[in-house]
């Protein structure tokens, strides 16, 4: 099944609510329609908000500004096992399901992926689950095509191939000065090349609007993409058009990224004014990184996968920076356990200040080893400079 890019993008996220929002009601383990959703083309071909074909206002780089050329990224959309081809290299197959939590009894099979066989691969196991199903973002090496093996029990398989890096180039105005939150150096979403039109549905409103509560905990997590990453913006912009499009979460799913040579990327669009992440007021976006327990929760990812292994010094480094900042911006002690309240619907967990995915829900995530240091981030975090 060939599956070329075109400019539809809208009608997967139509599509990905339809199998989602009625997943309850399929059995365990049912059949998977091998029906294409949606071959979504360019990211940035206009979004019907009135912005311009890369998200801006069409009008030259604002002050203080330079223009930045970024590949558009390049996707296409299909449900089910049945085999997909694309005219363009995949960079990145994005992977979700519902049902099972588990991802065993899922694999891959990759079409002419440099410097790799055609063997059935499992899927990786360290990723996020919720509790209606899995999610992983997969590194495909500039593969033809693909077929999927659905987990155990898993219905509503869909997936995505993506290009984040050859595509045809599109310019954003960056700031020509470093972007700093509270002293610590950061990568804006114009710094990485995030597509704003990704945030807009196609009558020109937001696809989740953004909501701000106060900051009560944060939690760590891992992407579970490769390490030793040579092009580590284009696995952030990988991530920004899976959870915004194919999970239809119409943002960045965290707050902040950290790559392994210690940049820090700004995630979840916040609004012009204030520090990345917060309002004016200082209080904090709402993101998407921990299902039923996102307000007032900043959610940290590192790149990477830390099964097996830690952060680099680097990331390391920089986590706690961040960290440090973000908690002594809010005034919380880093060392204590906190009774998180959900401000929308009054949930309750006990959990530490700082936790890791696993802390909230049943998920791998953020890694053996690093959930291991989490005990020493914290009194990291804690100690005086």
């Amino acid at each position: 099944m060939t599956v070329p890019p075109t400019s539809h993008r809208p009608s997967s996220r139509v599509t990905r609510r339809a199998l989602f929002g009625t997943a309850g009601a399929v059995a365990a383990g049912a059949a998977l329609s091998p029906a294409v959703i949606a071959a979504t083309g360019d990211s940035g071909d206009g979004d019907g908000s009135g912005r311009g074909p890369d998200g801006g206002s069409g009008d030259a780089a604002p002050a203080g500004t330079t223009p930045r050329s970024f590949p558009r990224t390049r996707s296409a959309a299909a449900t089910g096992e049945e085999a997909v081809r694309t005219d363009f290299p995949i960079g990145f197959v994005g992977v979700a399901w519902a049902g099972a939590r588990s991802a065993a009894g899922g694999g891959i099979r990759l079409t002419g992926a440099q410097d790799a066989g055609e063997d059935w691969q499992p899927l990786s196991g360290g990723g996020c689950s919720d509790s209606n199903g899995g999610r992983l973002l997969l590194a495909a090496r500039q593969a033809s095509g693909y077929e999927l093996r659905a987990p155990d029990g898993a219905t509503s398989l869909i997936s995505v191939a993506l290009d984040t890096s050859r595509g045809p180039r599109r310019e954003i105005p960056v700031p020509r000065d470093p972007t700093r939150v509270r002293g610590v150096e950061y990568l804006s979403r114009a710094a990485w090349g995030a597509d704003e039109s990704l945030r807009f549905l196609p009558d020109g409103t937001e696809n989740t609007p953004t909501e701000f509560y106060p900051f009560q905990t944060l939690t760590v997590h891992h992407t579970v993409t490769p390490n030793d990453d040579p092009d580590p913006a284009a696995t952030v912009r990988g991530i920004y058009e899976f959870h915004a499009i194919t999970n239809d979460w119409g943002d960045i799913g965290y707050h902040f990224l950290i790559d392994e040579a210690g940049r820090i990327y700004e995630g979840r669009y916040s609004g012009e004014g204030g520090l990345p992440a917060h309002d004016e007021d200082g209080n904090m976006v709402t993101a998407f990184h921990v299902g039923g327990f996102n307000s007032g929760n900043l959610g940290i990812a590192l790149l990477g996968d830390l099964t097996e292994q830690g952060p680099t010094e680097a990331a390391r480094e920089a986590l706690t920076k961040l960290v440090r900042a973000v908690f002594r911006l809010h005034g919380r002690d880093p060392l204590a356990d906190v009774t998180y309240v959900n401000p929308v619907n009054g949930t309750e967990v006990e959990v530490a200040e700082i936790s890791g995915h696993r802390d909230w829900l049943e998920t791998e995530c953020p890694g053996e080893v690093m959930y291991a240091e989490l005990a020493a981030l914290r009194e990291a975090v804690a100690a005086r400079d």
